[in-house]
């Protein structure tokens, strides 16, 4: 029988005779444990099936993340809710259900500390909250003790290994291949787009889609609290990453910093993952200083909510009339999508508005496609609203 103890000690035989830090590669790891196995089975009677088992176990525990190796390797499976070591939750189809596994409390905080660490960031109980990613681009949040009464808490937010494209969200039906069409124009002809939603919308994902639109000679600068964009074909990217402050609370880099070394970069675009605070004041002024093209993404409850929202994150960074903050969003914005969940787990968008201006005091929005719920609001469809673009000047400059 395969027990904790018997992988356990695996663990410590191949580490005994193995240089782990010298950039061993996994096959060897791998061909190592192997070794192992087929000497203990002379001592425990293993089956075939068994000791493949047993290698794969003791592989995850020393190079993968141990017992939830399984779950991330499952692509089904779309996030991972450990709830302390013995609450284990898996999104799977949109449906949230609870996984019958557990892992003792060192082994959720040697998986966290791998996870951390192999980003360079840190988490204790002096820092005890953590973003972070896997190698294939998934997002990972972390929350320890004292702040985590139930033990550590890790959120896992997988992400497809391929990239996602318009085709894919049209074959998933959360957009028609009309306003798919006016939202490949509108990024040839670099408007400035922002797309809102609410947690689990798909605003990531639905950037991915969008900057595949981008022209494949053009220079793009990415900025992320964590790296999940995936854009494809383009070969002068630059791809940069926040970093928290260490121990002594010193050596942070924000998006704000990132934003800012990115203008001096020579981008034809910058495109900024998520905005969240301060940092909608300096995308912003670039969107509006001639870095045409941009796109971001941000939390909002509609078009016109994000609105408000940026409002809200400007006023962080500095005591700024309201007027003046509306005049540069009017300015810096061109087009706003609104993404949403529904009520079958599928995401569509809902609104695309384009940012006409500012009048009597308030921004004005102009909305193009709006999607029509049927009347038990669980399904509908995305459809023209009859308004044309009236800021239509980019279109023809661009020839699209």
């Amino acid at each position: 029988m395969i027990t904790v103890d018997l992988i356990n000690e695996l663990c410590s035989q191949v580490g005994e005779n193995t240089d782990l830090q010298n950039g061993i590669s996994d096959e060897v790891i791998k061909s190592k444990i192997t070794e192992a196995v087929i000497e203990k089975s002379h001592v425990i009677p293993l089956s075939a099936n068994k000791k493949i088992e047993l290698i794969k176990l003791v592989f995850n525990r020393m190079r993968g993340m141990d017992v939830l190796q399984p779950l991330i390797d499952n692509e089904e499976i779309t996030e991972i809710m450990v709830n302390g070591p013995e609450n284990i939750f898996i999104e799977k189809q949109g449906n949230i259900q609870p996984v019958h596994m557990q892992c003792d409390p060192k082994q959720l905080e040697d998986i966290i500390q791998k996870i951390v660490s192999s980003v360079n960031r840190t988490v204790n109980e002096a820092n005890p909250i953590c973003d972070a990613r896997l190698q294939d681009g998934s997002r990972v949040h972390v929350v320890m003790k004292p702040l985590a009464l139930d033990g550590p808490i890790l959120t896992i937010r997988k992400f497809s290994k391929t990239p996602m494209d318009m085709e894919k969200l049209l074959s998933y039906g959360s957009l028609t291949k009309e306003a798919a069409h006016m939202l490949r124009k509108l990024v040839v002809a670099r408007y400035n787009i922002f797309v809102c939603g609410g947690t689990g919308s798909g605003k990531t994902t639905f950037l991915n889609a969008l900057s595949n639109f981008i022209p494949k000679d053009e220079r793009i600068i990415t900025i992320e609290d964590t790296a999940e964009l995936q854009i494809t074909g383009v070969s002068n990217l630059v791809r940069l990453e926040t970093r928290n402050a260490n121990p002594d609370g010193e050596g942070q880099i924000t998006i704000r910093d990132l934003i800012r070394a990115g203008l001096r970069m020579r981008p034809d675009r910058i495109v900024v993952g998520e905005v969240r605070g301060e940092e909608a004041l300096d995308m912003l002024q670039a969107m509006n200083t001639g870095h045409e093209g941009s796109l971001s993404t941000g939390h909002g409850n509609s078009c016109k909510d994000m609105i408000s929202r940026l409002e809200t994150m400007v006023l962080t960074a500095a005591p700024i009339p309201l007027e003046s903050i509306r005049k540069q969003i009017a300015s810096a914005l061109d087009v706003i999508i609104f993404l949403s969940r529904m009520k079958d787990k599928s995401r569509k968008v809902m609104e695309i508005s384009e940012v006409t201006g500012f009048s009597d005091g308030e921004v004005t929005l102009n909305p193009l496609y709006k999607f029509d719920l049927t009347d038990d609001n669980s399904s509908g469809e995305l459809k023209r609203t009859g308004s044309d673009m009236i800021n239509k000047e980019k279109f023809k400059i661009y020839g699209v």
